[in-house]
């Protein structure tokens, strides 16, 4: 019998998602609010749309998230008008694949397991991409047995599926990553105006980095594609990676460890989003620190 996912959340990275699902056989049923979310999947007979949750969990052997943040995942899960929780039955699973916090994760986990239903966070890096071919980056919080028994979903996803630890680990380890991947972009945004300052020519600096040790994901897919292009349209926002660096600072002020970079890394993520328009890509950081015209 085909598994049934219930899958909540089509946005940017879900609709692609829940296509990879639908090409590896598996019967998706789809949530979204937005009646227009599901128009990506006219006519493929694997695939049911739902505006509400009851009758897609109901029929569903488990369900995946692809929600903003962790405000939104407890109003689905718990306190929102039409609240998912009361529509699971035990022997299901549900995983977190949005950025949550934690804290929360562990929260919902221990709520779901007092209705039988295993709780796994695994949020993903990689981007819309990544999500179209499949190569999604997958970190997987939650017990060994709950990682074995998903497995097999989330390999229709991603190519790289890591069990980081127990429940709220896979959120962890995003934010962290999500930090790193920030502070790069940042380190490269200030040290290619500088050399534009100096007379530099900044793609000339950047192909250095590449075969030096500066290397990082910003020099390799970014500078040229996104930054120096003048485009900005990765297809992060910056808003998204700001609330990322806020869960990890967070995470990391939670569990004692000091935070100089960090909270320099994010005061300075917060001032660009201030000053740059509003939807503005995470890549505009470079514009932000670019010299201005006198």
């Amino acid at each position: 019998m085909t598994m049934r996912i219930a899958f909540v959340g089509l946005g940017q990275m879900g609709v692609p998602m829940v296509q990879r699902l639908l090409q590896a056989g598996l019967t998706v049923q789809g949530v979204d609010l937005n009646p227009k979310a599901h128009a990506a999947f006219e006519g493929q007979a694997n695939y049911q749309a739902h505006t509400h949750v009851a009758d897609a969990v109901a029929q569903a052997d488990g369900v995946i998230l692809m929600l903003p943040d962790s405000r939104v995942v407890d109003a689905v899960l718990w306190s929102g008008p039409s609240p998912l929780s009361p529509h699971l039955r035990a022997g299901q699973w549900l995983i977190d694949m949005g950025s949550s916090l934690p804290q929360a994760s562990q929260s919902n986990a221990h709520r779901l397991q007092a209705l039988g239903v295993e709780f796994l966070d695994a949020p993903v890096s990689g981007g819309v991409k990544r999500a179209v071919n499949g190569s999604l980056s997958i970190m997987v919080g939650g017990s060994a047995s709950g990682f074995e028994r998903v497995q097999g979903v989330l390999a229709h996803l991603g190519t790289t599926l890591t069990h980081v630890g127990e429940v709220g680990s896979g959120h962890a380890a995003k934010a962290l990553n999500n930090y790193v991947s920030a502070a790069g972009l940042l380190a490269v945004c200030e040290a290619l105006n500088a050399a534009q300052r100096f007379g530099m020519d900044p793609k000339v600096l950047n192909q250095v980095f590449n075969v030096s040790t500066g290397k990082n994901n910003t020099t390799e897919v970014k500078v040229e594609a996104f930054m120096l292009s003048g485009r900005f349209d990765s297809g992060f926002a910056m808003a998204l990676m700001e609330k990322d660096l806020r869960t990890a600072l967070g995470f990391m002020q939670d569990v004692g460890q000091p935070t100089p970079q960090a909270s320099h890394c994010l005061a300075t993520w917060q001032a660009a989003l201030a000053k740059l328009p509003p939807g503005a890509d995470h890549t505009a950081l470079f514009r932000y620190l670019s010299p201005q015209p006198e």
